[in-house]
């Protein structure tokens, strides 16, 4: 080798170990926990139980595995009728895998400039205790096709192991990408094919640009103690942008510009936290071009999903006007206090002078009894509802910890929906699946073959 070309060399392995350790610093802080990594290192593998159906082994990785498990059911529902899905063959859940990776990967690349950089482990390299991995204990493609396995057994579980051995490929288009994934998906399927897949999003993204669209950099993308994603890889990963906030469009709060989300969304995003008020999920995250949504509890990642695409029909204005009103209800008793009147009419872009306001008090709180009905306002501002969806429908929902499951077996399971005259109730630890479902259908009720957990 010449000397100019080890020159090279030595300047794309410094410049390689840069970036790794900005993407390390990142997504772990300063200091990585080892306990918390483990969390993170397993592979994609699918359930025994539900031939589509990713499994997670432990609590954190939820961040990466539903929402790619969403990206899977949205290529599902379009291509196959649900029936067939217990028939699925193995093969056919790899491309699936490979299918939802890949739109995860393209949504993050830079639209004008796109650059992929996908993250591998070199096995080639000796572990930690200087021995190089044994192929003997590597299973073939043929039984990693057929047995889902998820770790090589093989790979020291460190993170400076790890990290040490990451190399990064360099693709040039889209279709390079799918094929590569192709090519290398029993590596994504092993030992750290989560880390590998959030790696090559975090490193298509952009160090620089995730940090212009975080609005908080003080803490990492995953909790050091508890090693949940934040709220910002939660987005990075269903929208390829890694901003804090869920609602739709930047907002001025205070002064601040925080950032949103800028589109509609293929898939969707419904959290526990939008009940309890800490939380804003604005339209192109609640309503999504495909009906597949996150959910999120306080503590992990689920999917919910359906075959009734009038599910995902453009909200009317009526439905607006529901929405927002029901953010200014009182306990979610379906009455507003009068004083809120204004606020409403001004978020739902109607004529809000003060004087026109007055009016409307007088006349929607006939009584004086300084509240508004809901069917009062309705009636007056939007008197010919035209409801999009049905009034029921079926819904999915996934859980990919076992132990979230019936038997430890991660399945589907199926509930019957209907939308009733009125709210069922309010905010209640014991059904917080129903309480999720209520920020998107207020008046939702649903019957489930198995209660599932979002927790």
């Amino acid at each position: 080798m010449s000397q100019q070309a080890a020159t090279e060399t030595e300047e794309a392995s410094t410049s390689r170990e840069d970036l790794i350790n900005d993407v390390k610093k990142l997504l772990w802080g300063s200091n990585t926990k080892e306990d918390v990594f483990r969390q993170w290192a397993q592979g994609f593998y699918f359930s025994p139980d539900e031939k589509s159906a990713l499994v997670q082994d432990e609590g954190g990785p939820c961040a990466v595995i539903a929402p790619l498990q969403a990206f899977i059911l949205k290529q599902l529902l379009s291509e196959t009728d649900i029936t067939s899905w217990a028939g699925i063959k193995p093969e056919k859940c790899n491309e699936l895998l490979v299918k939802a990776m890949t739109e995860i990967i393209a949504q993050a690349a830079d639209p004008v400039d796109a650059k992929y950089s996908i993250v591998l482990v070199d096995k080639s390299m000796s572990t930690s205790n200087g021995e190089v991995p044994d192929s003997q204990n590597q299973m073939s493609s043929d039984e990693q096709v057929q047995g889902n396995v998820s770790q090589s057994g093989s790979l020291s579980i460190e993170s400076n192991n790890f990290h040490s051995r990451l190399r990064i490929h360099t693709l040039e288009n889209i279709e390079q990408v799918e094929q590569f994934f192709t090519v290398h998906i029993n590596t994504f399927k092993e030992q750290f094919g989560v880390l590998l897949l959030l790696y090559s999003v975090i490193c298509t993204k952009g160090i620089s640009q995730i940090k212009l669209e975080i609005s908080d950099l003080t803490d990492p993308l995953i909790h050091s103690t508890f090693g949940y994603g934040c709220q910002s890889l939660i987005n990075l990963m269903l929208s390829g942008r890694a901003v804090s906030n869920v609602w739709d469009h930047d907002q001025d709060v205070g002064g601040l510009k925080l950032k949103g989300i800028d589109k509609q969304n293929s898939v969707g995003f419904l959290t526990l936290l939008e009940k309890l008020r800490f939380i804003e999920v604005g339209s192109f995250l609640k309503s999504p071009s495909h009906p597949v949504w996150v959910l999120g509890s306080e503590t992990h990642l689920t999917v919910l999903f359906s075959t009734e695409k009038k599910l995902v029909s453009p909200e009317t204005p009526a439905e607006k006007a529901k929405r927002v009103f029901k953010k200014y209800e009182f306990d979610e008793n379906n009455f507003i206090y009068t004083d809120s009147l204004q606020d409403v009419l001004a978020e739902l872009d109607l004529f809000c002078y003060s004087e026109y306001v007055e009016i409307m008090k007088k006349k929607l709180d006939k009584d004086n009894d300084g509240i508004i009905l809901l069917n009062s306002f309705m009636y007056e501002f939007f008197p010919e509802e035209d409801r999009t969806y049905p009034d029921t429908f079926t819904l999915y929902h996934y859980n990919g910890l076992p132990r979230s499951n019936p038997e430890n077996k991660v399945k589907y399971r199926k509930g019957e929906a209907i939308l009733l005259e009125c709210t069922t109730s309010s905010f209640s630890d014991r059904n917080p699946m129903l309480t999720v479902l209520q920020t998107k259908w207020p008046t939702i009720d649903v019957q489930w073959d198995m209660n599932p957990s979002i927790n």
